[in-house]
């Protein structure tokens, strides 16, 4: 049987709530609507990567811009797909394409490694095929420069709690209003966690109350769902962790990642970044010991990479801590954001021709100048700023 969740899935923008910003009909000061209720509106054909935390509509709209567009649509999921599902969606290269557009929906596209991603950059270029990403996880740093330069890239929001009402109204299961208050506060704008809960709820007791509702979440699949409240918790608490170099704590809650099957790269790119934010210079080789356990990770997978984390978080919690270099570069990038662009002084200027050495630019300056020389380097404005301290 469909589940519930699927059942209700809005068809149109009219059923659909949330995400005011991107379907809204008339959402900026200029009276237009939101960039995807236009692009349906007027049938605009095109890529781009929905990127937002679960639950929050992402394939539902997929699935409505299709439609309304009259598209032929096909969804993947990164997990279990490949080149060859590519390959049999887009069909032989060089085949005339007559007919509907082709819309390919990517699930979890963050991933598809490089290689799958290059490898699905030459349908989007040449109009094979239009690309529709969902993500949880930023695609700055999970899409390759060459697709992200050809998608628009939309941020979704988690549903606020009148969405999340309105969306369990459509259920249409009883639901006692202490029950239905107390679900969404624990599903934090995750519709899909919601309904699936009052599902299982209904269908292991009979009835929604708080208490069959807490019963249903016992199960493990439901207590840490990778992409729910449980999953930023968890990680939340093994960075904390880490941070206060309590070893146990950490190595606990990694253990509880992992044999949830969270993604082993997921962790060890927040211990890549821990080692430079936390650790930083107290002890440089944490960045160095980090990329090595990410490496390992990435070539070895689940279950032995699990020992890799583990050698990893015990060396990061017993490192001295140091956020200097983090704390200098978030001072720094406020004085970016304040003064713009300030000019570089004349002395460090680059100089290759002879105009600019006519203008003075690197007049002065030492090829190696002396260590520790006291005449600061940057621009006027801040002359006497110290960012690392």
């Amino acid at each position: 049987m469909e589940p519930l969740a699927s059942q209700i899935r809005p068809k149109s923008l009219k059923e659909f709530s949330g995400q005011e910003h991107l379907v809204g009909e008339s959402s900026t000061s200029l009276g237009r609507g939101g960039p995807l209720w236009e692009a349906i509106k007027n049938k605009h054909l095109f890529s781009f990567i929905l990127w937002g935390p679960p639950g929050s509509g992402k394939t539902t709209l997929a699935r409505i811009y299709a439609n309304a567009l009259d598209a032929e649509f096909h969804e993947l999921s990164a997990v279990d797909s490949g080149k060859e599902d590519i390959k049999k969606i887009v069909g032989k290269r060089g085949q005339l394409q007559i007919g509907k557009p082709k819309i390919l929906f990517i699930d979890e596209i963050h991933r598809f490694n490089k290689a799958q991603q290059d490898f699905l950059l030459p349908y989007v270029e040449r109009g094979d095929l239009t690309l529709i990403g969902a993500t949880t996880e930023n695609p700055s740093f999970e899409i390759i420069s060459a697709l992200l330069s050809r998608c628009r890239v939309f941020v979704l929001n988690e549903l606020s709690e009148k969405d999340m009402k309105i969306i369990i109204k459509r259920t249409r299961l009883k639901i006692p209003n202490e029950a239905r208050n107390w679900l969404v506060q624990m599903a934090q704008g995750d519709a899909r966690q919601a309904i699936t809960v009052l599902e299982n709820a209904q269908k292991l007791y009979g009835k929604i109350s708080i208490e069959t509702l807490k019963e249903t979440i016992q199960s493990k699949n439901l207590r840490y769902d990778k992409k729910g409240e449980e999953h930023y918790n968890t990680i939340s608490a093994f960075i904390k962790s880490m941070r206060a170099g309590q070893a146990d704590a950490a190595l606990y809650y990694l253990a509880r990642m992992v044999e949830a099957g969270e993604d082993p790269l997921f962790i060890a790119r927040r211990m890549v970044i821990f080692a430079s934010e936390d650790v930083g210079l107290a002890v440089p080789t944490a960045l160095v010991v980090a990329n090595a356990v990410f490496e390992a990770c990435n070539k070895i997978g689940y279950p032995e990479c699990a020992i890799n984390l583990a050698h990893g978080v015990a060396y990061l919690s017993g490192s001295k801590k140091d956020r200097r270099a983090y704390d200098a570069l978030t001072a720094a990038q406020a004085d970016v954001a304040a003064f713009g662009n300030l000019p570089v002084p004349l002395k460090i200027r680059n100089a290759p021709t002879k105009l600019m050495k006519e203008l003075k630019y690197g007049e002065g300056y030492e090829k190696y100048p002396p260590a520790g020389e006291k005449e600061s380097y940057l621009p006027d404005k801040l002359k006497n700023k110290k960012y690392l301290r």
